[in-house]
């Protein structure tokens, strides 16, 4: 019998705010421990939460990023339930009346398109995180670290239309680059800020009903999502084969090991026994702040991708990568409009722009050679004042010392020559102490010429028009 896997995913994305969701305490990673905490977030008695505007402002953004309807009218709920790192005993959370509904993104894996449908994005609050220290069990220490708790989070919510592991690993980079653009989340999974469950269960091929489904907690990596179905997938198909029946539960990917583990049988939703947040009103979001936020929301990538290869005359290739993050899609296209050349605009802005971003480990706000300036080294070389070769010499100065490109050029001499008689000395130079080589040339040697040419090169200090050096030499091996 042959199987098939189905599998929804639950994304929660920090939200990129400079405090918490219901509380004026910091949401900076990496703080002393305990630290960003206050008796909103802790969850002590009189304290009442007070909602963060831009945390719902970034969530109506990523709604309609992802062709979500937001709601004229939300409810924060109490999700019950007892863990340690919850300080109130209860995650405050949406539940019957989300934030947005609908919406879905478009993927394709092996040629096959699909569309993954949303159910829901809603809006809650994060947890603490529980810090395991301790070797053996039987010495085993653990610690709450609160900082976390209150970050403002959201939940989107996929519907179970994805056959593979592929898929899944595919949906959630398709959807964290979204974030990431919008700026509404920084996509570093390794801190926690986006995490992934899977939901996925198997059923016979061609069966329309569902499978017991198992959800895989707390995923932070694509690699470890696909590793982690593939295993159940196999996992689940075993059980069946042999005469079993899954269970219902949720299981946790162990990447030492390469299995999923048990954690807990599956709560259901009244488990947590849902009811409305009596100390938050009920969130209204009407036309007016949703056109606002609009307002704000940069161009997509995938529609940013496609202009640049249709308006800039730019390959493929050459548009998804400085589409790869917003700053570097700004930085290129203003370097590309100042110079009037987008190809070499690309070309130096994946070459030596971001080779020197990853050599002085910064980011593109952060870069002192500034797109002007780029512009202008650009234009030095259509103009043929500077060779390519030089260029590059150039621009090492540019990024280290802020000057701009006419600058170094007049100050260190480096203009080409192009005056004919000044190369046309050098050339004939090259000829008389290389002799032999201009005679293989005229023998038929053609391989030469680019030796020739080098010689030439070096002569003039690197400084040659290449293209009058070339057609000049030619025209002395060939007529004298």
């Amino acid at each position: 019998m042959t199987f098939e896997p189905v599998i929804g995913l639950e994304i929660h994305a920090q939200l990129q705010t400079r405090t918490k969701i219901f509380c004026g305490c910091r949401t900076s990673f990496g703080a002393p421990p305990n630290s960003q905490v206050c008796p909103v977030c802790l969850g002590l008695p009189g304290a009442l939460p007070v909602l963060n505007r831009r945390a719902v402002d970034y969530a109506i953004k990523a709604a309609l990023a992802l062709g979500c309807e937001v709601q004229p009218l939300s409810i924060f709920a109490r999700k019950n339930y007892f863990y340690p790192d919850l300080p109130k005993g209860y995650q405050i959370s949406q539940y019957e009346r989300p934030l947005a509904l609908g919406g879905g993104l478009d993927i394709t894996v092996s040629g096959r398109a699909t569309r993954v449908g949303l159910t829901r994005i809603h809006m809650e609050e994060d947890a603490g995180k529980s810090l395991h220290d301790g070797f053996p069990d039987s010495d085993r220490r653990t610690y709450i670290d609160y900082n976390r708790s209150g970050v403002p989070l959201i939940e989107i919510v996929s519907e179970p239309d994805m056959r593979s592991a592929a898929e899944a690993a595919e949906f959630f980079a398709r959807l964290r680059d979204i974030l990431v653009w919008l700026g509404v989340n920084d996509g570093n999974m390794e801190e926690g800020s986006l995490r992934c469950d899977a939901n996925v269960s198997v059923r016979p091929a061609g069966q329309e009903r569902f499978g017991t489904k198992v959800e895989v907690k707390n995923v932070n990596s694509f690699r470890y999502l696909y590793m982690a179905l593939e295993y159940e997938i196999d996992r689940q198909i075993d059980v069946l084969k042999s005469g079993g029946r899954v269970v219902q539960e949720t299981r946790l990917w162990d990447s030492a090991a390469g299995r999923t583990l048990t954690m807990r049988s599956k709560e259901e939703a009244h488990d947590y026994r849902y009811f409305p947040e009596p100390d938050l009103p009920p969130l209204v979001v009407d036309e007016a702040r949703i056109a606002t936020v609009r307002e704000t929301m940069p161009e997509l990538r995938g529609a940013r991708r496609q202009r640049f290869i249709l308006d800039y005359g730019l390959p493929e290739y050459d548009a998804d990568v400085l589409t790869d993050w917003v700053e570097l899609a700004n930085y290129f296209e203003k370097v590309a409009d100042a110079s009037g050349n987008p190809k070499a605009a690309s070309n130096w802005v994946m070459g030596e722009v971001l080779r020197a971003l990853k050599e002085h480990n910064a980011l593109i706000d952060e870069i002192t050679l500034t797109w002007d300036r780029l512009a202008g080294l650009i234009a030095l070389i259509d103009k043929g004042t500077i060779s390519n070769s030089i260029a590059k010499d150039v621009f090492a100065k540019m990024y280290d010392s802020g000057r701009s490109a006419d600058d170094i050029v007049a100050a260190e001499g480096l203009a080409q020559i192009g005056d004919e008689g000044a190369l046309l000395a050098i050339v004939r130079d090259v000829i008389a102490k290389h002799a032999d080589a201009a005679a293989q040339f005229r023998a038929g040697k053609n391989q030469t010429f680019g030796f020739l040419v080098g010689q030439v090169m070096k002569g003039s200090g690197g400084k040659a028009n290449p293209t009058l050096a070339n057609q000049l030499l030619k025209r002395e091996l060939e007529h004298t």
